[in-house]
């Protein structure tokens, strides 16, 4: 064990490990609403909500670096990005029973295992390790790309790979919608099979 683990224990926390468990809560919460809710607009901006948790928990973790990445990336653009699609899609602003597919226990029960997996995944590689948080940040840019390119550097650019075939995939996807679309009240083109057959 290392020396702040050896200052106190899970019966002793200190403010940071008291802020840290309330706002995982507040991030829970938010979660379960976001994926709950039938509104998709409410859904987006509770996504918002639990995405600015996880920023303030990686900053009680001295992980500026990330947090700032957390609310760049994710809040100020993934986000937005779904506002953007919800927008040019035009869908339902307002409540949407049809948001339910009815699938909500197979759901439940790939969430339920998803997390069981990820916190004994977690729980098994840091179970003896302890962050000190009064000491040195160790989220900072130099540490944080240290470890990134070098031990993965490959995850990283089949991630970047994959948001790129995403990206193309949303512009032939929208492209396609915008073809097949006439403009409203555009008249039909001469010569249309249905005028053929009309004239004969």
């Amino acid at each position: 064990m290392s020396l702040a683990a050896a200052q106190h224990g899970f019966l002793s926390p200190t403010g940071v490990e008291i802020a840290f468990l309330l706002v995982g809560l507040v991030t829970l919460g938010a979660a379960l609403v976001t994926v709950t809710t039938r509104q998709l607009v409410h859904a987006a901006l509770w996504l918002v909500v639990a995405l600015g948790g996880l920023a303030v928990e990686y900053l009680l973790l001295t992980a500026e670096f990330i947090a700032w990445v957390q609310v760049l990336i994710y809040v100020g653009s993934v986000v937005v990005l779904l506002l953007f699609g919800l927008m040019l899609t035009r869908a339902p602003i307002g409540r949407s029973p049809d948001a339910d597919s009815g699938n909500r226990w197979a759901a439940l029960a790939v969430a339920v295992a998803a997390a069981a997996a990820l916190v004994w995944v977690v729980v098994d590689a840091f179970r003896t390790t302890w962050i000190d948080l009064d000491g040195p940040a160790a989220g900072t840019t130099r540490v944080t790309g240290q470890s990134l390119f070098q031990n993965w550097v490959l995850p990283f650019e089949a991630l970047s790979v994959l948001l790129l075939a995403a990206l193309v995939g949303a512009i032939v996807l929208s492209r396609k919608a915008a073809a097949a679309d006439p403009p409203p009240g555009a008249a039909p083109a001469a010569g249309t099979p249905g005028e053929k057959e009309g004239v004969r």
